[in-house]
């Protein structure tokens, strides 16, 4: 009884804020997109007014995500990782290839990308493994949890997706911290790290691919190739440096308007916010991120059981890094890595995933109050 009166009653004000910060980054979104791209062709429908119907489906797995019981949900962690890592293999086998990755499965006009919900599942999968038992000793609290990571990372890492890849990396990072790992043994771990790293470096760097490569010496050296690699990230910051403490104002950003700044919809909408609005536009939104993430860790930090908090801690980890690390890559503080601005870049799987993300959020802050499970 005390699980349904929870599910009926009406939003409080809490509730309120975090919708209202929520829809406010997307308005802002749907502003930049359709600032960028108002005078391109994008197919049946122009990108902001797709970017909306994406929004629409991601407010329904809000919905979705909010209403269900978080613990029922985890209770799926693993066999949907299971349809996520099939999903990730059918990609490397059939997926639909643009700009040198294959990232996409086509369901006719559309592409779905596995790896954006995959970093979901993830969440799911550690939070249930780690809410199921006391995990003690490093086989069962790094190694196990690291073994269900692996596959995943992989397939993604194969696409190859280094932005999803790291974002996995990020979870599970942030999954340890959360469950306490003890300060010897987490020095031990970044003792390793340091020692293997010469020797180690040699496979990774021959692992990448050549475009990787040209991107890390990019942002090594901005001049190394400012026509090729080097290209967005120089245009980037030419954009958030024009835009100076006011903006250009709507329409008005030249390096976006006049289509310097490639993917200024997707991976580079904050540079084409920061060149219309300015400093304080900028100031504005991170006032905002910074607002939804402060709210995030209060949910986690009151939830009602380890697996709420749990849920909560991987959904502000994986948030806060797609921001710090979208924003950091625009600015020229990190290398160029293809990962979207949460709720502010166009893209289906991502603005879902998100928007089921934050469903899944608010749930465990709604069921604090329930008794039962």
């Amino acid at each position: 009884m005390i699980d349904r009166l929870t599910d009926s009653r009406g939003l409080d004000s809490f509730d309120y804020r975090f919708l209202a910060l929520v829809f406010s980054i997307l308005g802002i979104g749907v502003l930049s997109i359709h600032s960028v791209t108002h005078s391109q062709q994008a197919g049946l429908a122009p990108y902001y007014v797709k970017q909306m119907a994406w929004i629409l489906m991601g407010s329904a797995a809000f919905v979705f995500m909010l209403v269900s019981d978080y613990h029922r949900i985890a209770r799926l962690a693993y066999p949907l990782y299971g349809v996520v890592l099939l999903m990730l293999a059918f990609v490397l086998v059939d997926g639909r290839t643009s700009k040198g990755a294959q990232r996409w499965i086509s369901l006719g006009p559309f592409g779905v990308q596995p790896s954006e919900f995959a970093k979901l599942v993830l969440i799911l999968v550690l939070a249930h493994y780690y809410s199921k038992a006391p995990r003690v000793g490093w086989l069962q609290r790094v190694i196990m949890p690291g073994m269900l990571m692996f596959p995943g990372l992989v397939l993604i890492l194969k696409q190859p997706d280094l932005g999803s890849g790291l974002s996995f990396v990020a979870v599970y990072a942030a999954m340890l911290l959360m469950v306490g790992v003890r300060s010897k043994a987490l020095g031990v771990i970044l003792l390793l790290i340091v020692m293997l790293f010469p020797f180690a470096w040699e496979g990774v760097w021959g692992s990448l691919h050549d475009y990787q490569r040209q991107r890390i010496m990019a942002f090594v050296d901005p001049e190394y190739d400012p026509g090729g690699k080097g290209y967005h990230a120089l245009q980037s910051r030419i954009a958030i440096g024009s835009g100076e403490l006011m903006g250009k104002g709507l329409y008005g950003g030249t390096q976006s308007q006049l289509k310097f700044l490639p993917e200024g919809h997707t991976d580079f909408v904050f540079a084409v916010y920061a060149e219309e609005w300015g400093f304080l536009g900028v100031l504005l939104l991170l006032v905002l991120f910074v607002a939804l993430i402060w709210l995030s860790l209060e949910i986690a930090s009151k939830a009602k059981d380890q697996l709420g908090a749990l849920l909560a801690a991987g959904i502000v980890a994986m948030l806060c890094f797609c921001v710090v690390v979208n924003i950091g890559m625009t600015a020229g503080m990190f290398p160029i890595v293809g990962i979207p601005l949460p709720l502010m870049s166009y893209g289906g799987s991502a603005t879902i995933m998100t928007m089921a993300s934050l469903g899944l959020l608010l749930n465990v802050k709604r069921r604090r109050l329930s008794l039962f499970y």
